[in-house]
């Protein structure tokens, strides 16, 4: 099966970009599924039919699905948020908040992104497309599945069995019901869920994700950040797509200044994310509502490209550790070295090499430190970062 993420920053046309891609494979013969985890769906609009929370046949080998994350959620995590009720309720804690409270920041995108791994092993399709919420801040969630699988490895057998020890007593003398083996066993079942799920979507022979983005500052700022933590993560990243991008026609009259802003982010989309591949998809002349519509888009933005094939196998960016160092590599071909500069500005770094500027937003793991020296070998650089303040004042004393 092959797996297609689209993610963007709201508001860009990532629904539609989605929808159009997996028009045109549902038309090349391929059994294709577009699911919606967004929060917020808009796919129904967008294919102008009723979607539901199951697939439903849209045309020939084409279905679509909106998550309903509040049915996913009861369903892998109902077991444990009635047993915390329960125990928030006499602890006196309850009030009309506390449902909220016991689904965590993140969570209900989080499950919904479990349907991933239910239509991989059904067999029923060969493309799954999801169209993700926006800024791939739901991809960052699937980091959590390393820090559960160590859980359940190394601590979660001792608190069960201490738990199966303890829980008579505690429910004789302090009247407290401690989590059954069902609710344990729910607890495990969603951790083994989510680390079978995370394993799919960074198998970059399966999976790949696309950046969809405008030709704006704000836009291309948010899309820099969620491409340096796709790949800080693993994610196999293949091709950005800029959409909504004005005709050269448009470069008279009243659109003449969008076209020359819209001219020089896409120089600047080309200088950050190659060499990715980069798919432009025209302002079209009516809304992209409907089959007919998508596929005329897809049309313009894949033109003779399949849109299963993978368009790009490998990280451009890549942040590990070093004897003790921290490094980040980035994939830059055809420069000069001699003619290389490294400005850092807060969380931003850019990489000046004549008429080349790339500017790549630094993640957690490297703020506050800085650029010790790089390195510059077979079209790949490799910048050194030095310890944080904090760790150097702590190493001082």
């Amino acid at each position: 099966m092959r797996i297609i993420i689209y993610t963007g920053k709201g508001g860009v046309g990532k629904t539609s970009i989605s929808a159009a891609t997996a028009v045109k494979m549902a038309e090349q013969g391929k059994r294709t599924l577009i699911l919606s985890t967004d929060a917020a769906h808009s796919l129904a609009d967008s294919l102008a039919v009723p979607i539901g929370p199951d697939p439903v046949q849209i045309s020939d080998n084409l279905w679509g699905q909106e998550v309903n994350a509040i049915r996913e959620t009861e369903r892998n995590w109902g077991t444990v948020q009635v047993w915390l009720t329960k125990l928030l309720d006499k602890a006196q804690l309850k009030d009309v908040t506390t449902e909220e409270m016991l689904v965590f920041p993140g969570m209900e995108e989080l499950l919904s992104l479990l349907k991933i791994k239910e239509h991989a092993e059904s067999g029923q399709y060969d493309v799954l497309v999801v169209d993700c919420a926006p800024t791939g801040e739901t991809l960052r969630l699937l980091s959590y599945p390393n820090v559960l699988n160590w859980w359940l490895e190394k601590i979660f057998p001792t608190e069960r069995k201490l738990i199966k020890i303890v829980r008579p007593v505690a429910k004789i003398v302090k009247d407290i019901d401690l989590p059954s083996d069902d609710v344990l066993d729910s607890i495990e079942r969603l951790a083994r869920g989510l680390e079978e799920m995370q394993r799919l979507v960074l198998d970059s022979d399966t999976t790949s994700v696309r950046i969809v983005l405008n030709p704006e500052k704000m836009v291309l700022a948010e899309a820099k950040r969620s491409f340096t933590y796709l790949n800080l993560f693993g994610f196999n990243t293949d091709a950005i797509i800029v959409n909504r991008v004005l005709p050269e026609e448009a470069g008279e009259g009243f659109f003449a200044q969008w076209r020359d802003i819209q001219k020089k982010y896409e120089d600047e989309i080309v200088l950050n994310f190659q060499p990715l591949p980069i798919l432009k998809a025209p302002m079209m002349q009516k809304e992209i509502i409907g089959v007919p519509v998508l596929k005329e888009l897809a049309d313009i933005v894949y033109a003779d490209r399949d849109p299963s094939a993978m368009f790009y196998h490998g990280r451009t960016e890549s942040i590990r550790e070093e004897d003790g160092e921290m490094l980040l590599e980035l994939m830059i071909p055809f420069i000069d070295k001699a003619d290389l500069n490294l400005t850092q500005t807060g969380d931003e770094l850019t990489v000046d090499a004549g008429a080349y500027k790339r500017k790549v937003i630094l993640p957690r793991t490297l703020m506050n430190r800085q650029v010790e020296g790089a390195r510059y070998a077979q079209d790949r650089l490799v910048i050194r970062f030095g310890k944080r303040e904090l760790e150097k004042s702590m190493q001082d004393q």
